[in-house]
Order: C-alpha cells, then sequence, then structure tokens
C-alpha cells in the first residue's frame, strides 16, 4: 500500500492494515534510493549480511554455502524487521579449493572486502549487523575479528551466526547422529530448499566421507573427501528422507531465529539500540 492510499483510508475513517507498515522488498538490492532513505534508519534498523563460498558438497551443489545463508535471511528478515544486504558469494574456501568449481580468495583480499562492506553498511545508518555465514575455516574467524572491529569503531551492533553450529543440536534431534559438511544435515538443509540441488544419483555412500582429522594428527590439501564428518562413524547422508529434511530445516530457522531475536531484545535492554 502506497502512502497517497494510506492517507486517503485515514481521511475516511477507515482502518489501515498493519501490512501496509512493511516495505515493498526486503531486498536492498531492489529498492530504490528515495525508498532506502525513507526505511533506513527510521523504519528498519537492522541489515543481514549473507556470506558463502563456491565449494564441493558431496552431492548437493557447490554453492550450497551460499544457497543456506541466503534462504535462512529471507526466513529471518521479516521477523526482525531486517533488510537482506546483496550475498558475498566468494569465500577463504582452504583445503577443498582444488575441486572443480570451487573458488579461493586469499584471506587477505577477503577480510579487506568484508571489511568495506561492513563499514558500507554502518555508514548506510543500520544499527544492528546481523552476518549470516554459510562457510566455516579461516572464513569463520576472519568475519568474526572484522564484525568485532566494526562494531567498536562504529558504535554499531554486530552478530556473526554460523547456522550448522548454532543448531547442532538440531541434526541429533532430528537424525540421531551429528552432521558434517555436507553430511546428512547439511543435504538435507538444501534439499528441502530445493530438491533438485541434491544429485542422489551420485551418490556412493560412506566412502565419499572422511572424518574430521583431531589436531595435530594429519592435514591434506586437497582434503580427500567432500564430505567430511564431526564425528567418526555417523553423519554421512542417507536414505535423503524429504520429510525428515523438512523438519531440520525448520528446526535450524527456529534455532537461527531464536538467537538472533534474543540478542537484539537484549541489546536493546542494554541500550545499545
Amino acid at each position: 500500500m502506497n502512502r497517497m492510499l494510506a492517507a486517503l483510508l485515514a481521511v475516511l475513517g477507515l482502518p489501515v492494515l498493519v501490512a501496509a507498515q512493511q516495505p515493498a522488498t526486503r531486498e536492498m538490492n531492489d529498492l530504490n534510493w528515495m525508498e532506502f532513505r525513507e526505511l533506513v534508519p527510521a523504519r528498519i534498523r537492522t541489515v543481514i549480511l549473507t556470506v558463502g563460498t563456491l565449494e564441493p558438497h558431496g552431492v548437493i551443489n557447490n554453492g550450497a554455502d551460499n544457497t543456506a545463508p541466503v534462504a535462512l535471511a529471507r526466513e529471518l528478515a521479516p521477523k526482525i524487521n531486517a533488510l537482506i544486504a546483496p550475498h558475498i558469494p566468494y569465500g577463504v574456501t582452504g583445503s577443498m579449493a582444488a575441486y572443480p568449481g570451487a573458488f579461493e580468495i586469499p584471506p587477505q583480499a577477503f577480510r579487506a572486502y568484508v571489511r568495506a562492506v561492513l563499514e558500507g553498511l554502518a555508514r548506510n545508518r543500520f544499527r544492528n549487523i546481523i552476518i549470516l555465514n554459510g562457510h566455516g575455516g579461516q572464513q569463520t574467524s576472519i568475519l568474526e575479528q572484522e564484525a568485532a572491529a566494526v562494531a567498536a569503531e562504529r558504535g554499531v551492533n554486530t552478530l556473526v551466526v554460523n547456522w550448522w553450529a548454532v543448531a547442532a543440536d538440531a541434526s541429533r534431534a532430528v537424525f540421531g547422529q551429528d552432521g558434517g559438511h555436507a553430511g546428512i544435515n547439511e543435504t538435507a538443509f538444501i534439499q528441502a530448499i530445493n530438491p533438485h540441488l541434491v544429485h542422489r544419483e551420485l551418490y556412493r555412500g560412506p566412502e565419499m566421507a572422511t572424518p574430521v582429522p583431531a589436531p595435530g594428527t594429519w592435514a591434506a590439501w586437497p582434503f580427500p573427501s567432500s564430505i567430511t564428518l564431526y564425528t567418526p562413524g555417523q553423519g554421512w547422508p542417507t536414505d535423503f528422507d524429504q520429510k525428515k529434511a523438512e523438519e531440520y530445516y525448520r528446526q535450524v530457522v527456529e534455532r537461527v531465529t531464536a538467537l538472533v531475536t534474543d540478542t537484539l531484545h537484549k541489546w536493546e535492554l542494554a541500550g545499545f539500540e
């Protein structure tokens, strides 16, 4: 509903629906500069930045680390009244960078780019910056360090969320076991978003998986498997059950939403809003 129609309803004494207060889109990419000026910070003070990379993921898409946080952001944004910043699709891939279709951004270049994006979000007057990360390893520490630095220097609030770690208990609740990179949990999450991104015909079972080595035991570049298990002997994809995939997706969204909502609420209570 546009402002003219809302004003007309008010003159006529008719109710204006709460839905009229929703922005036309949550995607920053699709907003006009004048629309953005009206929304931020007067009506919207929170932004979600999604970050991923391109790397092998067993029998799901190379861009799973992009697919997952983007889907989460779209679930989360209306619930916390946030805009969604354009996605960062390339990251610090690490030991799987040699696989076909993978991309590796040097850590120093990634760090500088992320810092510039976070600075830009702060400069555009967002108070709360929620970073939904889809990829682990060194990328996680870089995001945490740069988010903390921008928060301190710019006086904004930042939260970095690694969704698979926040929802670790959801894997055990739904599948009865720990998951892994491209394991039963991440494969199910992608299956719930888009089943066509799961190539069951390419699956060869547990031989496609390798447990994460204990610190100080061994290391290999490239890593010998694109499926890595958090706990030896469990976590590889099994039956590709759609109902379980959807239940896992629901529980992940629930846990991430709870964390972000609680953090925003406590920032407000502490006077950081």
